[in-house]
């Protein structure tokens, strides 16, 4: 499989103004308030009355939340001048610049709805999938226009996590991921822009790693399933809110990347064949690492970047000194295990 076209230097994606998110579940829920709240009209469709019914007053109820914590610019029942609803998906598409599909996780339904979407929208409008794991080329592929078709897939919920993935397939035009990549950028989103489709994509790779061995941690009696969170909450999950994984282990050895390998690399591989992967980490694969991480640092020494990260987390606790855990039970309630 071959990785998408590169951008044109010269490409001019044209400004989406109107987004049909297509599907009023939790995603759906969610692109509505990232588009809405910053400035972009909504047309929202969901084939589940039921659900349909309460999807505005649910986009209204998240744009209070927002609003309440000093998170949104404008007034509320503004915001929501933007957003409509539409009983078809005909209405939902007309005029719209940009589709954001938020249906179940079912390769046939996808597949179903971006063949209709193939035929009810112009050439032009970009068909993103807010898919967790599933490749475009697996429902898009045999479509007429395919090279518009993509996954754009959000940290969830996106109101807070403000990052997404665009996953091109191999058919994905370079104006289509421009399109996508401008809208997110609009919208105060980052884009990461995969070089080509991987099942579960990055984030959920680099999550699924944390979880096997959480689950495996947990099975082997060595830790507790609330210490395991615990563990993330307090530490690791604070420590990567501020320079992710890869910046971490820059500061956290002298000598940076290339020393922290050495010392610590071993020990991983070791426990990647114990857990049944022998994946040790290559010299060339180190030193890309290190070169692209040392780029980006602000400061010329060790030190001083040390000292950046330790008056970014000073600031972070500041603001989480009083903030518990807030789905955590009293200790006089919590149940015990079974």
């Amino acid at each position: 499989m071959t990785s998408p076209p590169p951008l044109a230097p010269s490409a001019a994606p044209h400004t989406a103004e109107t987004v049909a998110v297509v599907g009023a579940g939790s995603i759906g829920i969610a692109w509505a308030v990232v588009f809405a709240s910053a400035g972009v009209r909504v047309r929202m469709h969901e084939t589940d009355v039921r659900v349909r019914d309460c999807a505005l007053d649910e986009v209204a109820s998240m744009l209070t939340d927002l609003s309440d914590a000093g998170l949104l610019s404008e007034a509320v029942v503004r915001v929501m001048t933007r957003v409509t609803i539409s009983t078809t998906l005909e209405e939902a598409v007309d005029g719209a610049d940009f589709v954001q599909e938020c249906v179940i996780e079912d390769i046939e339904v996808k597949r179903d709805l971006f063949a209709q979407l193939d035929r009810l929208t112009e050439r032009r409008v970009v068909l993103a999938s807010s898919t967790s794991t599933i490749i475009a080329s697996l429902f898009a592929e045999d479509l007429p226009g395919r090279e518009r078709c993509l996954v754009v897939h959000p940290a969830n919920p996106p109101y807070f996590l403000r990052v997404a993935e665009v996953v091109p397939a191999p058919f994905t035009s370079p104006d289509a991921i421009a399109k996508a990549t401008e809208l997110l950028t609009r919208v105060d989103i980052t884009p990461i822009v995969l070089h080509r489709e991987i099942e579960g994509f990055a984030f959920n790779r680099l999550q699924g790693a944390v979880l096997r061995e959480a689950y495996r941690l947990v099975r082997d009696g060595v830790i507790s399933p609330v210490d395991v969170d615990t563990l993330v909450r307090e530490g690791l999950g604070l420590r990567w809110s501020v320079i992710g994984p890869f910046t971490t282990s820059e500061l956290n050895t002298r000598g940076g990347l290339r020393r922290h390998a050495e010392v610590i690399g071993p020990v991983y591989a070791r426990i990647g064949v114990e857990r049944g992967s022998d994946n040790p980490w290559t010299t060339e694969t180190i030193e890309n690492v290190a070169s692209h991480i040392e780029q980006r640092l602000p400061h010329a020494t060790w030190e001083e970047n040390v000292h950046e990260r330790d008056r970014a987390m000073i600031r972070l606790a500041s603001l989480l000194r009083h903030f518990d855990n807030p789905l955590a039970a009293p200790a006089s309630v919590a149940t015990s295990p079974m």
